[in-house]
């Protein structure tokens, strides 16, 4: 391992889990949270203290899209485009976001300060169009309110 702090880190994660094989998402998500993304190295280490084959491991972080094997922003800026928020615009506020933040839905901008995707779902129809940035939801979303939810992330950076 070429990183002494990632290993003693990943090795914390692990044991807080008791290196149990059905805590093995319940891991990578603490990892994810630590690197903003599933390092190789750290998938690696997780392989071998857990005794699972690191094809396992990419098996579960590319079938879940919640996991990135890329790093991603500071921000991570979700913005629902299933039918009921799609009905209401959504797509125009995926647009706007593009325009502000300069980049492509599942792009992340060059100062690592945001990712943007989009899904299917978040579970919230009564409240879209819905976007979700850093676990917070913003629901009834119109254009004109994406500088103001931007706004709002970036002061409490």
């Amino acid at each position: 391992m070429s990183d002494p702090q990632m290993l003693e880190r990943v090795e914390r994660i692990i044991g807080a889990y008791e290196s149990s094989p059905t805590a093995l998402i319940m891991i990578l998500q603490e990892v994810q949270g630590e690197y903003r993304h599933l390092p190789r190295e750290a998938m690696e280490i997780i392989s071998q203290r857990m005794d699972l084959a690191l094809s396992q491991i990419y098996g579960v972080a590319t079938f879940y899209k919640a996991f990135s094997l890329e790093p991603r922003g500071r921000h991570h800026v979700c913005v629902c485009t299933g039918t009921a928020c799609h009905v209401r615009n959504s797509r125009s506020i995926v647009e706007k976001l593009e325009r502000d933040l300069k980049i492509s839905r599942g792009e992340t901008t060059p100062d690592g300060e945001f990712t943007l995707e989009t899904v299917n779902c978040v579970g919230a129809c009564a409240l879209g169009p819905i976007a979700v940035v850093d676990n917070k939801y913003w629901g009834h979303l119109t254009v004109s309110d994406v500088d103001r939810m931007l706004a709002a992330v970036r002061t409490k950076s």
